[in-house]
């Protein structure tokens, strides 16, 4: 029965899914229906409906709407303009300062603001024309924000993370969200090492501007609370004083005060603010609902377990299954955006990542960064569109520049799957633990 409750529940979703029928009427019907191979039609109905409602029910998921709203005024607020001055002031010496530059406020804005798609529109509208008046080439521009802006979708705070710690039973949001850091800055970092060799090679110099004391000062503190906002946020979350939702709740409030201060918010822009994250909200908490009746029925009919022993007769190394997840993820990624994939599919790997030896906070950090690849790579890459529509250049001129950026965040990705310790070395020093509750365990066929 588990086989062909998981070939209906995959067929009929792929197959409405190619139909152009939306993700989420797509999840929810071919749950119900593949439920309903398992149950009485009019039991899973019941069961279905019961399911979304409980699995919108949760106070932690009340940090996504914030979260969202505090990255939307960010974007309007005048803070991107702050943190590339900045990250520009750090990185100004360097050959090729201006690629540098993109991918450090990438980092930065991306972490403040949570959204990959927001740091890739705002860094390269502002730093890519200053880029090409400097001689730089627009492509390499592009590339460069493109490769670097899904960083803030795990440097925290991270919308994906919190939708993970919920779907996965249980896990600690502030443990997924240290983990996120290494990880995040990694993949940064090897980016703008390839960026450096190839500015170097195509000539591109360091920044002309001569920077003062006086200037450096006025650059910082037009940064600095920009910066607090991850401070006050992150380190709160961690320090115990308040919860992941009300973290979302002080960083609405305070990127408004800023915004405000900045005066570059008015009652107009504000209201399409409000619109904006409202109907993204709707979506990914419809999203949630729905995935609840998916997650339900793969644990009902054992579809973890079965998948386990289905890898487990590939093979036996967790090296190799480790790699099969990957690559598999990897794939999914270029169709699926990560909040459903997310919901779909780390039900069914988390139970056979954590009998290689992985914790949940592990794999939700390896889950993430393979998903957020998708977000560069085509058919359906958001970042990736963002970017070439920013940067004024096209898919075809783009592909070829960013396969060696593909190739270092491979061998990122295959250094937090091997090495572990890289996610998990903050979260123990900071005491965290993984958070799986019996129940949880119990649900995801760990006991």
């Amino acid at each position: 029965m588990t086989a062909t409750v998981g070939l209906i529940l995959a067929v009929l979703m792929v197959g409405l899914l190619v139909l152009g029928v939306p993700i989420c009427v797509a999840i929810a019907i071919s749950s119900v229906v593949a439920g309903g191979y398992a149950l009485d039609f009019n039991m899973m109905l019941s069961t279905g409906a019961q399911r979304t409602f409980t699995g919108i029910s949760v106070f932690t998921l009340i940090a996504i709407p914030f979260f969202i709203l505090a990255g939307n005024i960010m974007n309007q607020g005048g803070i991107a303009i702050r943190l590339m001055n900045f990250a520009r002031m750090l990185v100004g010496k360097l050959p090729g300062c201006y690629a540098h530059t993109n991918a450090m406020a990438n980092m930065m804005f991306g972490a403040i603001s949570g959204s990959g798609v927001a740091a890739a529109s705002a860094m390269g509208t502002i730093i890519g024309p200053i880029a090409e008046k400097e001689g730089y080439h627009r492509d390499f521009m592009a590339t460069v924000n493109i490769a670097t802006a899904p960083t803030g979708l795990l440097i925290p705070p991270s919308n994906v993370l919190i939708t993970y710690a919920l779907v996965s039973g249980g896990t600690s949001v502030a443990a997924l969200f240290l983990a996120g850091y290494v990880p995040g800055i990694l993949w940064g970092l090897f980016c703008m090492i390839l960026a450096g060799i190839l500015a170097k090679k195509n000539g591109y110099k360091s920044d002309s501007q001569k920077l003062t004391l006086g200037l450096m000062a006025k650059i910082t503190w037009d940064a600095v609370p920009s910066l607090l906002l991850i401070i006050i946020v992150i380190g709160g979350i961690v320090a115990g004083a308040f919860t992941a939702t009300e973290g979302a709740i002080v960083a609405v409030v305070y990127s408004l005060f800023l915004s405000v201060c900045y005066k570059n918010i008015n009652v107009k822009s504000l209201l399409k603010i409000y619109r904006d994250s409202a109907e993204m909200t709707g979506i990914i908490i419809l999203l949630i609902g729905v995935s609840s009746i998916m997650s339900w029925v793969i644990s009902f009919v054992q579809i973890p377990t079965a998948v386990g022993n289905m890898l487990n007769g590939i093979s036996e190394n967790k090296i190799v299954i480790m790699l099969i997840i990957n690559v598999f993820l990897l794939f999914v990624g270029t169709f699926l955006d990560t909040t459903p994939a997310v919901l779909i599919f780390t039900p069914i790997f988390l139970p056979v990542a954590m009998n290689c030896g992985l914790s949940s906070v592990e794999f939700g950090i390896i889950i993430t960064f393979n998903l957020c690849i998708g977000l560069i790579t085509p058919p359906v890459g958001n970042i990736l569109f963002v970017g070439v529509k920013v940067g004024k250049t096209t898919i075809e001129k783009i592909i070829p520049r960013i396969i060696p950026y593909y190739a270092l965040i491979f061998i990122c990705l295959m250094m937090i799957t091997y090495l572990p310790f890289l996610c998990s070395y903050i979260p123990d020093l900071a005491g965290y633990h993984e958070a799986m509750g019996t129940l949880a365990r119990s649900e995801l066929g760990l006991q």
